[in-house]
Formats: C-alpha cells, sequence, structure tokens
C-alpha cells in the first residue's frame, strides 16, 4: 500500500507540530486539562489526520476540501494559544516559534487548495 501522505512535506510538519503542541500545552493548569489543553491538542492532531485523509481521495474537490479542514484546524489552534496568552498560561514569545510553524503549514496548506482544482 502507498501512503502517499508520509511524503508530503505539510505532513512531515504538521505531525511535528503535535508534538510541539503536546510538549507547550503539559504545562497548562490541571483544570485545563478537559479543556483548553485538550482543545489545542485536538485541533493540533487533526491536521495531519485531515492531510492524510485528503491525499488519500480520489477526486481534486474531495482532497481540496480535507485541506481546508486542516488548514482550519491550524486557526482554531491559533486561536487557543490566543486564549492561552489572555489567560496567562503563555507568553507570545513562548508561543512564537509554533505560530510560526503553524502560519508556514497554512500557507503550504493554502497553496495545495489552490493547486487542487
Amino acid at each position: 500500500m502507498d501512503l502517499g501522505h508520509k511524503k508530503l512535506e505539510v505532513w512531515k510538519r504538521s505531525v511535528k507540530l503535535v508534538g510541539s503542541v503536546y510538549g507547550t500545552t503539559s504545562d497548562f493548569p490541571p483544570d485545563e486539562r478537559f479543556g483548553l489543553t485538550n482543545q489545542a491538542r485536538r485541533a493540533a492532531v487533526s491536521t495531519p489526520a485531515n492531510i492524510a485523509e485528503g491525499a488519500s481521495r480520489g477526486s481534486s474537490r474531495q482532497r481540496r476540501r480535507y485541506y481546508e479542514v486542516a488548514r482550519s484546524s491550524i486557526a482554531e489552534l491559533d486561536t487557543h494559544f490566543e486564549i492561552a496568552i489572555e489567560l496567562g498560561y503563555k507568553t507570545e514569545s513562548e508561543l512564537n516559534p509554533l505560530t510560526n510553524e503553524m502560519t508556514e503549514i497554512f500557507a503550504m496548506l493554502s497553496g495545495m487548495m489552490s493547486n487542487t482544482r
């Protein structure tokens, strides 16, 4: 079985992002375990999962839709991090490396969507 998504740079980077998000959220307050921590992690995991699912789809319309969902998960994760900053769980400078990577992944997905017509 050829799992083509594993060859995609955007998929590789989004998998690494998941690890970074887990590390970053590990020191959120314990009472956020089922709140912001869980939501941020789910959004992060959703990104490579939807890229993989999109890459396996037969039609360009279906692929584009899954890449769009993956990109939306990046926007959701960005929102969770803004909330974490607002609540004082993290500083903007602590999250800058992750938000920079998220911006690049978002742009890569946007390019893939443009090329999938």
